[in-house]
């Protein structure tokens, strides 16, 4: 997903973010789109909290009646620098960049796209959907991978299943399943599902003590408590918070009320340990970088419909602009702001 906010704001993420135990991040509305925008709720990067693990961007929407909103209707543009992980609940979306992957995004199924030096792509509902309803998150790279090749990986979990709850991870290890998803950085993604329809539900997991952890609840409430043989910090999960859970925790518990049936996106990562910069659909390490992506990006999009390598960019960064059968042209740029973007000290 684009971030297609009119005017971004600068997002300086990654620097040294001490916490202790439990902490909970409200959501905030953002609007994507037109004049039927589609509204989603943004955790990540929150006021004090920027990054979790290399999780820099956490977007959670619907569930949204796509004849009302116009679904997911996001034209071709680019990103730097990070890895894009598309999770769905309900709904469908095609998916097609630069480097020629074609996939359609499905509930259940990871669609994990690496940006790595550049890429453009765009994300349309399909004709058949009618209820949207996911999670889009962004992974940034390390310095020694944010400029790798673009690629593509698509993966459909087999569930772990317990007594009222399903688990699938998406990428890399928990509860005794692993992802084969490559990511550049020590990661965790996955979804758990809890039906407590006919009474209380209590589930544990280990938690690897190494990683920060983010608990994203789509819908309802939970109670969840980090080391509760210890007497561990707790609180009440409520619809879009997300929960942040500092390194050395060894154990969450999540308790669902009877009547709740919920769903957890469960993320995490050693601390990510770069500073990075944040700007519309760029990460990198500094303003001259996030000034000469948006230059790379105005000069493909400017040239002719079919831009090689060298009339589009004499870097390659964007080689090629996607278009697809909805026939829109791409997204420009924001203008930047007049500041400089500094990272923080």
């Amino acid at each position: 997903m684009s971030n297609i906010e009119p005017d971004p704001s600068e997002q300086l993420c990654g620097e040294d973010e001490p916490a202790q135990g439990l902490e909970i991040i409200d959501p905030r509305e953002v609007p994507l789109g037109g004049p039927r925008a589609m509204q989603v709720r943004r955790t990540l990067p929150a006021r004090g909290r920027t990054m979790i693990g290399p999780w820099c961007f956490v977007d959670h929407y619907g569930p949204d009646d796509v004849s009302e909103t116009g679904g997911m209707n996001v034209p071709p543009h680019p990103h730097t620098g990070l890895q894009t992980v598309s999770w769905l609940f309900t709904g469908r979306i095609d998916h097609e960049d630069s480097a020629g992957h074609k996939a359609t995004v499905t509930p259940g199924s990871i669609n994990l796209m690496t940006a790595g030096r550049g890429i453009s792509h765009t994300e349309y509902s399909t004709a058949d959907t009618t209820v949207l309803h996911g999670a889009q998150l962004w992974l940034a790279l390390p310095d020694a991978s944010r400029d790798t090749d673009p690629g593509f990986e698509a993966y459909t979990p087999e569930p772990l299943s317990g007594e009222d709850w399903d688990l699938r991870v998406f990428l890399g290890e928990f509860a005794g399943q692993r992802s084969p998803v490559h990511s550049f950085h020590p990661v965790l993604g996955a979804e758990l599902v809890v039906d407590a329809t006919e009474h209380t539900v209590e589930v544990e997991f280990d938690l690897n003590e190494d990683f920060e952890h983010g608990v994203l609840l789509d819908e309802g409430k939970t109670l969840i408590q980090v080391d509760p043989d210890d007497g561990g910090p707790r609180c009440v999960l409520k619809t879009a918070q997300l929960a942040h859970i500092a390194t050395g925790a060894r154990t969450v518990r999540f308790r669902v009320p009877q009547g709740e049936q919920v769903i957890l996106l469960i993320l995490g990562g050693t601390p990510f340990g770069e500073q990075i910069t944040m700007w519309w659909n760029f990460v990198g390490r500094s303003h001259d970088e996030i000034v000469a992506y948006r230059d790379a990006w105005q000069s493909a999009i400017d040239a002719d419909d079919a831009p090689t390598v060298e009339d589009a960019d004499p870097h390659g960064r964007f080689p090629s602009v996607v278009v697809d059968s909805h026939d829109d042209g791409a997204l420009p740029a924001p203008t930047l702001p007049n500041v400089r973007l500094k990272p923080r000290p």
